[in-house]
């Protein structure tokens, strides 16, 4: 593997699907993403993910295997791992899907690795990011749902079934809160993700006649100042803060970068979680912890999948 080459780097949420070519510094050359189709089956997704694949290659002027590091991949869980075996909870379509097998096949040739995305995005994050230099760092996605990754002294934690670091599976509130995807009732997850947050917001009477309006729209009239959406944010920053409490003590973490659509709007989500990781965090050493939006923005994703193979002696021990 020629690691002086770009990595190919795709990352494949609930929300979008993005591809990008990074190089050793940390920075996409070129990329483009869609959004997640909804209402299709396994192939249709795999089509579009493909095609999507090609569009990126064909900007970049790259063949495969000739001008590429490797292919890495970041998606949603649970997965089996490191066989790349995908059942993404909000991505229905894919369940049991052989996302690693379908990349090597697509792109023959070159190393193939497939983590989750959350934790790609801890990789991410670590490598290029906010938790540069740090041993004891979390990662966390704030989207269609709600996932994280865990290095502890300085390496990647994958657990028994390379799922560990799964913070939004954390109970936050078992006796009133709704009922995960997952089958649990109280999840961070359940109550922070965004669709969760809009469908919460318009059982209080936010935009009832609206069906489609979503975390983004939520989050657009918290910022114009709507009582109900404020109160939204409120609740899901509460959630989080909770969570990475309980994560801190348990794992005494520097760091935790959160990303994700949601981790854009700002104050309006990170002014509760910090008064809530307060409230809850009440050792001296879990009240070091630094809680801060991810330094590479939307790409961290895709930087942490190219670190699957561009760094792999630190970050990948699936092979």
């Amino acid at each position: 593997m020629d690691e002086s080459s770009p990595a190919l780097a795709v990352d494949i949420g609930g929300t979008k699907l993005a591809v990008g070519v990074v190089g050793n510094s940390g920075r996409p050359v070129t990329w483009g993403q869609v959004p997640t189709p909804r209402d299709v089956d396994a192939e249709q997704l795999w089509r579009t993910v493909e095609a999507l694949i090609d569009r990126v290659l064909d900007e970049a002027g790259l063949t495969v295997p000739g001008s590429l590091a490797g292919v890495g991949a970041g998606c949603g869980g649970p997965m089996e791992w490191p066989a790349g075996i995908v059942s993404p909870l909000y991505i229905p379509a894919w369940r049991a899907f052989p996302l690693r097998r379908r990349l090597r096949d697509r792109l023959p040739g070159v190393p193939v690795r497939v983590h989750n995305d959350a934790i790609c995005l801890t990789l991410g994050e670590h490598w290029r990011g906010a938790g540069r230099g740090k041993g004891n760092v979390m990662g966390i996605v704030v989207s269609t749902g709600v996932g994280g990754g865990l290095i502890l002294d300085g390496r990647v934690i994958e657990g028994a079934s390379g799922n560990a670091g799964h913070i939004g599976h954390v109970v936050v509130d078992p006796d009133d809160g709704p009922v995960c995807e997952c089958g649990v009732r109280g999840c961070a997850a359940a109550i922070a993700r965004g669709p969760a947050l809009a469908a919460w917001a318009q059982g209080q009477g936010w935009r009832p006649d609206q069906p489609d309006a979503s975390a983004r729209d939520l989050a657009d009239d918290a910022a114009q100042g709507h009582a109900i959406a404020r109160a939204a944010m409120r609740r899901a920053g509460q959630a989080l803060g909770i969570a990475i409490a309980s994560a801190t003590c348990l794992c005494d973490l520097e760091v935790v970068s959160i990303g994700g659509g949601l981790s854009q709007t700002g104050a309006l989500l990170f002014e509760p979680l910090h008064e809530s990781l307060r409230a809850h965090a009440k050792l001296p050493f879990a009240r070091r912890v630094s809680v801060v939006p991810a330094a590479l923005g939307q790409s961290a994703g895709l930087v942490g999948a190219a670190a699957l193979i561009l760094a792999g002696d630190r970050y990948w021990a699936g092979d």
